[in-house]
Formats: C-alpha cells, sequence, structure tokens
C-alpha cells in the first residue's frame, strides 16, 4: 500500500535530520577551524585589506551560518522521494568538503593562493546545491542565501590579501618572517 506521509510525520522527519545535521555541520565546521587561525605570526604579518572585519566576527557568522546550513540539509535529507535528492546531498557533500578545506589551506598550509581557488570552487559548487535543494525544498535553497553572500565576501576579501601579500603565499615572504633581531 502506497501511502503520503501526514505533515506531522514530515514534522518528525525533519525534527529528527536536524538533530542529527546541525551538530554535525557545527562540528565539522569547528574541527576544519582547528587547522589554523588568525593568532599565527604569518596572519599577523599580513596587510589587511580595508574591509577586513573584526576577527570575533567571524566564528560569530560561521556559527549562524552552520546552523542554517544544517537545517537547509535536514530539509533535503526529510524530502524521502523528492526528485534530485541524492544528487543534491551528493553535491553538497563535495561541497562542504571544500568549504572545510579553506581553513586549513589558507591559514595551515599559509596558501593564499590556492586558498583563493578552494573559495571560487566553493562559489560554483555553492550555487549547484543552491539550485538543487531549491528544487528538492524551495526553504532549503532560500537558507542557504547568506551562507552565498559570505563565501562571496570571504572569495574578495580573499583576492584583495592576495594582492595585498603577494609575497606571503606558503608562509615565505616578509610577512611569514617573525619579527625577532638577535644581537
Amino acid at each position: 500500500m502506497n501511502m503520503l506521509a501526514s505533515p506531522g510525520q514530515l514534522r518528525a522527519s525533519f525534527i529528527r535530520w536536524a538533530l542529527f545535521t546541525v551538530p554535525l555541520c557545527l562540528l565539522l565546521g569547528f574541527l576544519a577551524g582547528q587547522g589554523g587561525g588568525a593568532d599565527t605570526a604569518w596572519f599577523r604579518g599580513l596587510e589587511k585589506p580595508a574591509i577586513y572585519p573584526p576577527p570575533a566576527t567571524f566564528p560569530i557568522v560561521w556559527s549562524i551560518l552552520y546552523v542554517m546550513i544544517g537545517f537547509a540539509l535536514a530539509l533535503v535529507c526529510a524530502a524521502r522521494g523528492a526528485r534530485l535528492r541524492r544528487m543534491a546531498l551528493a553535491v553538497f557533500a563535495v561541497h562542504f568538503a571544500l568549504n572545510l578545506a579553506y581553513t586549513p589551506v589558507f591559514f595551515g598550509a599559509q596558501e593564499i593562493t590556492a586558498a583563493l581557488i578552494v573559495l571560487l570552487l566553493v562559489d560554483v559548487t555553492l550555487l549547484a546545491v543552491i539550485a538543487l535543494f531549491w528544487k528538492v525544498r524551495r526553504t532549503a535553497g532560500l537558507l542557504l542565501l547568506p551562507y552565498l553572500a559570505w563565501v562571496l565576501f570571504a572569495t574578495l576579501l580573499n583576492w584583495q590579501f592576495l594582492q595585498l601579500n603577494p609575497g606571503a603565499d606558503g608562509g615565505t615572504g616578509d610577512a611569514a618572517q617573525d619579527r625577532v633581531r638577535i644581537g
């Protein structure tokens, strides 16, 4: 017998998924953030773009965005039987892996150019994720729009870091040196 789920069953499925996906996104984001940070001598030595926000902004914004990403993901996960659901989840997995790779590439490996390439891939894959999520559950696509705005801002910021610090890639150049005078 083929039955449609009731609104209550759909809501319960979404809640169960959200209880898994929201903490998972937050945890993975936190773990990726451990791959480097703004408190290194290399980063402190970089010239900062005029649009660089106060450092306290980043954990606040990313926490909010990871919660929204988790809810969007839960909406799609709970959409059993929806056309494009599997493709949306597969593209999301690739996208999220790229997202998580950014911090270790930029801060850990100190590769500004490689991090910019990662961000451009994040931008492109996020557009695909939004389009697919939108087709599965419109609300899921809408929840990702602030995230798109933030990663586009991050891409611009990364590009400006590269323009202002062309010799700092890979931890080389003046920006990577600790300024310690011996003797």
